[in-house]
């Protein structure tokens, strides 16, 4: 692996610096939504089992009527306005505003220069120390990786690393991109990224 350019601001294409950071806020948003595993569900009095029958006569006991032990108000019955799992949290976003947003977040760690431009990414050894030497020499909090073609020894070395995240260019999002703390890219797809369209 060749020694890491960093990108600096003025290098990107005008467009990416003109984006508005609230396109970048609602890829974040509608990209977290969609990881909702939308599992929360509680019974209402109608789907728990039991109170078939009043639990005790109407009149003449001198307490409130009751109609069956499976009201909300009673232990063990179902739960008024509950969460259920029938909800759909998908929020939309356009291709545009997906485009916006990752420019915006590469505008981002342009600035502060977070992005590292390199020929080639590759651990000829497999060794997942060899990874950790390449990430560790950044001295980056964590780090995106992002190769052009991934092949198996660079994928073994990088997989256990907890610190970095090993991507092809049709995986990055801006959401990604936003939440690494630095990215490292290569070359060619670096320039396929920034040229202008």
């Amino acid at each position: 692996m060749s020694n890491a350019v960093v990108v600096k601001t003025e290098e990107l294409p005008k467009s990416f610096l003109e984006v508005h950071p609230h396109n970048l806020y609602l890829y974040c948003k509608a990209y977290a939504a969609g990881l909702r595993a939308n599992s929360a569900q509680a019974k209402t009095r109608s789907q728990v089992s039991g109170g078939g029958k009043k639990p005790f006569a109407q009149k003449g006991g001198g307490r409130a009527r009751q109609g069956s032990i499976r009201a909300p108000h009673y232990t063990g019955g179902g739960v008024a306005f509950g969460p259920q799992n029938n909800r759909n949290y998908d929020l939309k976003v356009n291709k545009k505003q997906k485009r916006l947003a990752l420019m915006h977040a590469i505008a981002e760690k342009a600035a502060n220069g977070k992005i590292f431009v390199v020929d080639t990414i590759a651990v000829e050894s497999g060794k997942t120390k060899d990874a950790a030497a390449f990430v560790n020499a950044l001295a980056q909090r964590d780090v995106l990786v992002i190769k052009e073609l991934i092949d198996d020894k660079t994928f073994f070395a990088f997989r256990n690393l907890a610190n970095s995240y090993l991507i092809e260019p049709n995986e990055l999002n801006a959401y990604l991109a936003a939440a690494y703390s630095a990215i490292v890219i290569e070359k060619a797809v670096w320039e396929n990224l920034t040229k202008e369209s």
